[in-house]
């Protein structure tokens, strides 16, 4: 671009800078022809003012010229590709002062078109998304050109199996202005059984309104987004198999095992029915009938019986150690200790019984740290580590047994209280152990 000649006054420089055009992320170049019509060699210095400033220089920024000369300069704008360069007019001006006469200072101006570039980026999360109809993805949006633009969006899938809805559906964006788009995706029809359904589809980011044709060539030369939506089905695959198994049993119950148990069934009542004979020559002269409450004991000839038919009481073991019935009973040890000390808690079996434990149970609900240790009596039954547990039970088929005046102790070392379901730390440890099982008399 060649300037037009320039003239002025006296003593001051001939100045003038044609109109520039420049597009963002390129180069464009203009002049500004510089002469001394003083009778004094002058020097001048050139500096760039205004808007444009930033990105615009002056090669070279200083001329020293003889009177009745001149100089070109070059002025070089390289804005960068930025949402922050609008689109549009903007003023250009360069400070000419001279050194000698720095009150002729002169700031010619021009006017730099800046082109329009369009540039969207798009990101869309998650890629993959699981579910049994629906899915939801969040699409974010930036304008990085430097001219408002209304964006709208194009799914695309290989059949009609998808529905896609956005909100907003088209934004409009300042330049350098981003905004968050919420997609759902939603399947015409549920998958029962089987394997999961992979549903690929494609997301494409346009410029909406009305376009030129560079805007629509750039719009279709944008690469669309890629993403998925695995419509898993409702009933998991294994659910068949268990059916398969419960729908064999009941053909089985009804074919096989219910048709037995009735005529068992059948067969005992028949026979519960059925009248026994008697034995010739059993019924007395008295007309009595066996089965007279005696208990099936011989007669002797002094008319005591001799005993061979009495059973035991209730709760008899037949070993001679207990001389009443048992029953179930259980037992509480509620043990609080503080942080780093040892601490016992007992139950001590009531005089004349035995406690035959079958079943423990073990409470740590605060998830305290250190040890426990079980016994009965001066028996070790087990030490646990509190931090392997919330709540633990033992059982036995055999009872262990406990006589009288022994003890189920539980000996607890509090290394480190836990936390319970308040959500603040315990000041101390707190164990509970129930002990369970049959209690029996062993003096009347």
């Amino acid at each position: 671009m060649t300037p037009s000649p320039a003239s002025s006054g006296p003593g001051a420089p001939g100045l003038d800078i044609p109109v520039v055009t420049v597009a963002p992320g390129g180069t464009a170049t203009t002049s500004l022809t510089v002469r001394n019509d003083s009778d004094i060699v002058e020097a001048y210095s050139l500096e760039v003012v205004g808007d444009c400033a930033s990105w615009t220089t002056v090669e070279p920024a200083r001329v020293s010229l003889y009177p009745g000369t001149s100089e070109t300069v070059t002025i070089r704008l390289e804005p960068p590709r930025s949402p922050e360069i609008r689109a549009g007019e903007l003023p250009l001006a360069v400070r000419v002062l001279p050194t000698e006469h720095p009150d002729a200072v002169r700031v010619p101006e021009t006017t730099v078109h800046v082109e329009e570039f369009h540039e969207l980026r798009t990101e869309l999360q998650p890629r993959r998304r699981r579910g049994w109809l629906r899915g939801r993805y969040r699409l974010a949006v930036r304008n990085e050109g430097n001219t408002p633009v209304q964006v709208g969006f194009s799914p695309g899938q290989a059949g009609e199996e998808l529905a896609f809805a956005f909100n907003p559906a088209e934004p409009k964006l300042e330049p350098g202005e981003s905004v968050e788009v919420g997609l759902r995706v939603r399947t015409g029809k549920p998958v029962w059984f089987g394997s999961p359904v992979v549903w690929p589809f494609t997301l494409a980011t346009t410029e909406t309104g009305d376009q030129d044709e560079a805007r629509a060539d750039e719009s279709a030369g944008r690469p669309p987004l890629d993403a998925e939506f695995v419509q898993i089905p409702i009933f998991p695959k294994w659910l068949l198999a268990v059916l398969a198994v419960l729908l064999a049993l009941l053909l089985a119950w009804f074919a096989l095992v219910r048709p037995a148990v009735r005529s068992a069934a059948k067969e005992a009542a028949n026979e519960a029915v059925q009248p026994r004979p008697t034995p010739a020559g059993e019924q007395g002269g008295e007309g009595k009938t066996p089965g007279n409450g005696s208990g099936g004991a011989s007669a002797s000839p002094d008319g005591q019986g001799s005993g061979e038919g009495q059973g035991q009481g209730p709760g008899g073991g037949g070993d001679g150690t207990s001389a009443g019935g048992g029953q179930q009973s259980s037992a509480t040890i509620d043990l609080k200790t503080a942080a780093g000390e040892t601490k016992p808690g007992t139950y001590k079996v009531p005089d004349k019984s035995v406690f035959g434990v079958t079943d423990i149970v073990v409470a740590n609900f605060q998830g305290d740290e250190g040890v426990m240790t079980i016994s009965f009596g001066d028996r070790k039954i087990t030490t646990i580590a509190l931090e392997t547990f919330r709540n633990q039970d033992y059982h036995w088929v055999t009872p262990i047994k406990i006589p009288a005046n022994d003890t189920v102790t539980i000996e607890v070392t509090c290394a480190k209280p836990g936390t319970p379901a308040t959500g603040r730390r315990a000041q101390g440890c707190h164990e509970v152990l129930n002990v369970s099982g049959v209690l029996s008399r062993t003096e009347q």
